[in-house]
This record gives structure tokens, C-alpha cells and sequence, in this order.
């Protein structure tokens, strides 16, 4: 066997390379868990748009009470779900682009521990940072997102407090 072919075997037997791509695996991980947690918020939002569909159906069938306050209502409504699945999808693309950097960042990492130098170590490590950049720009838009989630909770409490109201009046 030639001096080159055993340190290739002893570079592809060692446990280095499993343990570099430690790492990255973590962060790919964290990026699977919040493309879960972010479909499902997406998901959320189409759920609430059809249920909203069926309020302007309801009002055009003149099956609801307060038509001109409920379309008020539901056109600010709709403009913060249309933010929101805009924001999320966005968050979705920086994660799913993030996941594919750490992935070529493991894989980047097993290539230069079993062929490269030292001189090449930088090219995983910038790797890993870019998906780091693109998971950083996904939490930022997340968090974003959130705000406008908090006001379109608040929003439907300020209706519902509304509807309260009228329907105290007509009561009394």
C-alpha cells in the first residue's frame, strides 16, 4: 500500500471526521425543528384566511350581524395574514438555505479533514457562518412575523370586546 493510500485510510477511519461534522449536525437540527415549528405557522395562517372566507360569505348571504363593521374588521385582518405568510415564507427560504449550508459545511468539513490542509480549513468555517448568517436572518424574520401575530390577536379581542358591546345594547 502507498504512503498516500494509508493516510487516507487512517484520515477516513479516524474519528475526527465524525466528530468535526458534530457540529454543523447540531445546527442542522435547530434548522429542522424551525422549518416544523414555522410550517405549522404557515399552516395557521391559511386555516384563519378560510375561516375569515367564510365570515365575507356569511356577510354577503346577509348571515351575520354588523356587515360594515365585520368587512372593516376583516380587511385589516386579511392585510396582517397576507404580512405574516409573506414574512413566514421568507423565514422558510433562509432556513431551508441555511440547512443547506450546514449540510455542505459537513460535508466540506469530512472532505478537508480526509483531503485538504490547513491552509483549507476556512473554506467549512465560511461555509458554516453563511448558514449561520441565513438562520440568523430566518429568526429575525420569525420574530418579526411574531409581532405582527401579537397584533392580529389583539386586533380580534378589540372586535370581539365590540361585539360584546352591541350585544349588551340590544339586551337592554
Amino acid at each position: 500500500m502507498a504512503i498516500h493510500e494509508k493516510e487516507l485510510l487512517e484520515a477516513l477511519t479516524s474519528s475526527r471526521i465524525l466528530t468535526s461534522m458534530i457540529t454543523p449536525a447540531v445546527l442542522i437540527s435547530a434548522c429542522g425543528t424551525l422549518i416544523f415549528s414555522t410550517s405549522a405557522r404557515l399552516g395557521r395562517i391559511f386555516d384563519r384566511v378560510n375561516v375569515m372566507k367564510g365570515e365575507v360569505e356569511a356577510i354577503i348571504t346577509g348571515k351575520i350581524s354588523h356587515p360594515e363593521e365585520r368587512l372593516k374588521h376583516l380587511r385589516d385582518q386579511i392585510v396582517l395574514q397576507r404580512r405574516r405568510a409573506i414574512l413566514i415564507q421568507k423565514a422558510m427560504v433562509s432556513l431551508y438555505s441555511a440547512t443547506l449550508l450546514f449540510v455542505a459545511s459537513s460535508l466540506a468539513i469530512a472532505v478537508n479533514v480526509a483531503y485538504g490542509s490547513d491552509t483549507q480549513a476556512w473554506i467549512p468555517t465560511l461555509i458554516a457562518l453563511c448558514g449561520g448568517l441565513f438562520l440568523f436572518v430566518a429568526s429575525a424574520a420569525l420574530l418579526y412575523e411574531s409581532r405582527f401575530n401579537l397584533r392580529f390577536v389583539h386586533r380580534s379581542i378589540d372586535f370581539i370586546e365590540f361585539l360584546e358591546k352591541k350585544a349588551e345594547e340590544q339586551i337592554k
